[in-house]
């Protein structure tokens, strides 16, 4: 179970590249909590989208590149950098996340980040 909890949020990150909200709410559950730490979370599928739309219009490009993943159960973890070009902008953010997985689909998912260097780098 644990590889194929793996399989789903890597499959889920690398989506992140089409830069459809749709597409990316499809891996998670209806009530999905999601707090990008330490901004205020969110939960549900409305809740993140009106989240995660606004910044993937603004956004050219996303790629989210795995540098280490583990899990035991239900959960999973991984450490990776995810990057924006949004403009003239490119953002990378070493990000740590961990995702909860129920009934196939992600039900929780918590992503750890510096929020001063995302704000320097949107400057």
């Amino acid at each position: 179970m644990s590889a194929e909890n793996e399989k789903l949020v890597t499959d889920f990150c690398n989506a992140w590249s089409n830069l459809n909200v749709d597409e990316l709410l499809g891996y998670l559950s209806e009530n999905c909590f999601y707090h990008n730490i330490p901004m205020e979370p969110c939960v549900g599928h409305a809740a993140i989208r009106a989240f995660a739309e606004p910044f993937l219009k603004n956004a050219q490009s996303a790629q989210f590149e795995i540098k280490h993943t583990t899990s035991a159960g239900n959960v999973v973890m991984n450490e990776r950098v995810d990057t924006f070009v949004m403009g003239p902008k490119t953002i990378s953010l070493p990000v740590a996340g961990i995702f909860e997985i129920t009934d196939g689909r992600i039900s929780a998912w918590r992503d750890y980040f510096d929020l001063e260097s995302f704000n320097k780098q949107m400057g």
